[in-house]
């Protein structure tokens, strides 16, 4: 433990009181210069600002020349101020002129100062300013100095946050409100405009001074206490009470909150005068500030492990025996939801009505949430690093699902554009919806039945809302994944009628179920995977556990009393698995009808071709299949061995390569041979010039999500499906060795006038 710390205790104080008096900002900001210098007899204290140019501006100063206020800036990088700004770390030098980062102001007349100690403002681990005491003398500033002018910048942070400083000028204000862009991954196709919500929103904390510092103390070290036991519990007798890679993940996350130079550095910023919930949001923003300029990603990485436990410690400081409980958030209009993670329940948890968009730190476009973000319609892009802390709660946003971009508190041009790009998809989507009576075929005639992918009821009212041809997939594990349990017999047979009755006249596909691999239910033990995708999931997990299968097939034959029922499964690697999941339908068909239940008028089963082993046993499984479906998603994964939820790689192969588009050539032609219809459901179906490449192949039947059925059709109306068969031909023979057709296609397009760039 440093030092006694009795001058930033009084320095808080008084500080305290400035805080109190009813002065315009400014004003107190000069107050509060004043102040720090009398305490730590200093002969110059100023406060540097970082404004929206990226400039740093001298807003208040006590021992400079006053007249240099909002007239003196530098850039980020510039002079020793600039340093402190770009390092986020304090500059303690007893002599500053000598140093090489030193550059001279001479409106400031601060040429007669040696000594200089700098330390950044901020918050959240975002620099806001710089903060800087001078001395004539050559002096080195003790640690208990450095200690009480880091204390007193977070303070002022909060000032500069509050929004009270004013600019000199357009473009000129505090940096806190500064617009900001990333790019990430585009998951759910939408444009949305509105104000961010945080999954897990941070505490905000509005009291920082202390009154008694050793009552903070002791709410501290009670605070750790509970956050410390609940970790336990969660570890040890919750569903991680195992071995596996989620309870090593736990196990470090443990480690953190029992490590004695985090607790050491928490207690000691509350010896300095401030509350523990202002100790922790210093500590934790010193840290974020370091953590965020490493460039290795481990450790980049466990900022966000550090981002959580400083989260769950301020809620149990603030709720005792909460830690572990984010708090619930009233969503405002035109909401944008901003988590590192989520899974589809929880998005569903939310007022669907109000929900605009989706920004996601992870997510890939196959991750469940996505999955139901595009169900729900909203604009959804992951892959935003430390999304969280780029935002605050309520700060306008944008989310263009289309590039992948999200544009933070947007200038006003930014606004006004996309506003402008909302009205053209707007009249786009009228467009659309005026072709959803016409028939989906291409120019020459040839009928494409054009169907949505589903999972959950709020994906029915798509199919008239589109003139989809059907669901050509229903993902039938959606409604496992969103209970809190497993769904029994009953209300599986209400959802899948509930499908049916939707439909009306329309065909409906369902999937089996296809959890295991990354579909964790919550209420069933996951066994530790090396290789999760190639694991034990799908088909192989309901063959290993017939009564799942056997209780899916029962309710899926009840509800589809007296209609056409297709049932497809999945991730079928051989003819074997595909001849055990009949027999299983077989077996229960024939319990319904010597038990007097109505039975299906018509009964379906298919297989899902997404294992490559399968591609070489299409003669037989078109002798037992009654249909096919591509899983082109799967298919692609499994073919290039890369792993589609994974981002170094999931770009790598293009969907229009050739060889991918030779392995779907053959299976179109195996099906058409055999007579045995064949739809592909998959992402690739869902983009105009994949389609158009598709139709070029012999497919006929293309499943997709709901946005897409406007675009694919309206582009397909104008195809020669002989004309692009006959140009693909020829590439497809060809021995060049290229990545993709890509650029081949799209020229194709371009010369015939077809609309299919999307």
């Amino acid at each position: 433990m440093r030092g006694a710390y009795g001058g930033p205790r009084v320095l808080l104080r008084r500080l305290r009181e400035v805080m109190a008096e009813p002065v315009a900002a400014q004003e107190r900001l000069d107050r509060i210069v004043v102040l720090i210098a009398a305490n730590m007899v200093a002969e110059v204290c100023s406060v540097y600002v970082l404004r929206t140019d990226g400039d740093l501006e001298l807003y208040a100063t006590e021992g400079l020349n006053r007249a240099a206020v909002h007239r003196t800036t530098m850039h980020k990088g510039e002079g020793l101020v600039g340093l402190v700004a770009d390092e986020a770390e304090p500059v303690n030098l007893s002599d500053a002129q000598s140093h090489p980062a030193f550059s001279y102001k001479p409106e400031t007349g601060e040429e007669i100062y040696h000594s200089f100690l700098g330390v950044p403002i901020l918050r959240a681990g975002n620099t806001l300013g710089v903060l800087v005491v001078q001395n004539k003398s050559h002096r080195t500033y003790s640690d208990e100095e450095i200690e009480a002018l880091q204390t007193t910048a977070m303070v002022i942070a909060e000032m500069i946050a509050s929004g009270e400083l004013a600019g000199v000028g357009e473009g000129f204000e505090p940096a806190t409100r500064r617009p900001a862009h990333a790019t990430g991954l585009a998951l759910s196709e939408g444009i949305g405009l509105g104000h961010v919500v945080l999954h897990e929103p941070r505490v905000v904390v509005k009291k920082l001074i202390a009154e008694d510092s050793a009552a903070e103390l002791n709410r501290l070290e009670t605070a750790l206490t509970g956050l410390r036991a609940s970790i336990d519990v969660m570890i040890d007798e919750g569903d991680f009470a195992r071995t596996g890679e989620h309870r090593d993940v736990l196990e470090a996350f443990r480690m953190f909150a029992n490590d004695r130079g985090w607790g050491r550095r928490l207690q000691e910023a509350v010896l300095t005068g401030l509350t523990a919930e202002a100790a922790v949001e210093r500590v934790q923003s010193d840290t974020r500030a370091r953590m965020q300029r490493q460039t290795d990603p481990y450790l980049r990485e466990r900022l966000h492990d550090l981002d959580d436990l400083a989260n769950r410690l301020l809620r149990e400081l603030v709720s005792p025996g909460k830690g572990m409980i984010p708090e619930t958030t009233q969503l405002p209009e035109n909401a944008i939801l901003v988590a590192r993670s989520m899974g589809p329940a929880a998005l569903l948890d939310y007022d669907r009505t109000r929900l605009r968009g989706l920004v996601l730190e992870e997510g890939s476009a196959s991750s469940h949430v996505v999955i139901v973000a595009r169900a729900l319609g909203i604009a959804a892009v992951g892959q935003i690093e430390n999304a969280s802390a780029l935002v605050e709660s309520g700060d306008p946003i944008i989310v263009d699902g289309v590039s992948g971009e999200i544009h933070v508190r947007p200038t006003g041009d930014v606004e006004r554009a996309y506003v402008d790009k909302v009205r053209f998809r707007a009249r786009r989507q009228e467009q659309y919806r005026a072709l959803r009576e016409r028939p989906s075929e291409t120019r020459d005639g040839a009928k494409v039945s054009l169907m949505l992918n589903a999972g959950l009821l709020v994906d029915l009212p798509h199919l008239a809302e589109t003139g989809a041809a059907g669901i050509g997939l229903f993902r039938t594990e959606l409604q496992f994944m969103v209970a809190a349990s497993m769904p029994r017999t009953a209300a599986q047979q209400q959802l899948y009628r509930a499908v049916l009755d939707a439909a009306d006249d329309k065909p409906v596909t369902f999937r089996t179920l296809d959890v295991g691999g990354d579909k964790i239910l919550p209420y069933m033990r996951a066994e530790p995977e090396e290789n999760p995708a190639l694991g034990w999931r799908a088909i192989r997990l309901g063959l290993d556990r017939p009564a799942l299968l056997r209780t899916q097939i029962r309710a899926l034959l009840h509800a589809a009393g007296g209609r056409d029922l297709k049932i497809m499964f999945p991730m079928v690697a051989s003819v074997t698995e595909f001849d055990a999941a009949r027999d299983i339908v077989r077996r229960e068909h024939a319990r319904l009808i010597r038990h007097g239940h109505p039975v299906p008028s018509s009964l379906s089963l298919g297989v899902m071709i997404e294992v490559p082993s399968l591609l070489f046993q299409l003669d037989e499984i078109l002798e037992r299949a009654d249909f096919l479906s591509v899983g082109s998603n799967d298919l692609l994964q499994f073919l290039f061995a890369v792993d589609r939820g994974n981002a170094r790689v999931a770009g790598r192969f293009d969907p229009l390569s050739p060889a991918f588009l030779r392995t779907l050539a053959r299976v179109a032609r195996k099906a058409n041979e055999a007579g045995r219809p064949v739809t592909l459901c998959g992402e690739i179906g869902s983009r105009p010039l994949e389609a158009m490449a598709l139709v070029g192949l012999g497919y006929r039947a293309l499943s997709m999500s709901p946005a897409a059925i406007g675009q694919v059709k309206a582009a397909l109306l104008d195809v020669d499906a002989g004309e692009i068969s006959a140009f693909m031909q020829p590439l497809l023979e060809r021995r060049d060795g290229a990545a993709s057709l890509r650029a081949e296609l799209s020229e194709f397009a371009a010369r015939k006038n077809l609309q299919v760039e999307m």
